[in-house]
């Protein structure tokens, strides 16, 4: 029988990665985004389980606007990396300084 802790320990170990992808590498933008799409798939998790254990779906409901509004932050956030790409050609976050003052 898998328990709500069950799901919270995975959601924590998910979590535990996307922070440790955030921290450790702090070069590449597409790991960066993908840290942080991780990082929401861990809250999400969080959400749903909940939701299951307490018998309410308002924590599922939430689950679908979160998804939806990630992967809007997704495609925009990969369509400005793409013109950055076009423009710099490079990826590097260390070599995108062109806004600092």
């Amino acid at each position: 029988m898998i328990t709500l802790s069950h799901f919270l320990i995975l959601s924590a170990i998910l979590f535990c990665i996307s922070m440790a992808g955030i921290f450790i590498n702090r070069k590449n933008i597409i790991i960066l985004l993908m840290a942080i799409e991780l990082m929401l798939l861990a809250v999400n998790i969080n959400f749903v389980a909940f939701s299951y254990y307490l018998n309410d779906l308002a924590g599922q409901v939430f689950v679908f606007f979160i998804l939806t509004v990630a992967a809007a932050e997704a495609a925009i956030g990969l369509a400005i990396l793409v013109v950055l790409f076009r423009n710099k050609r490079t990826i590097n976050v260390d070599s995108l300084d062109s806004l600092k003052g």
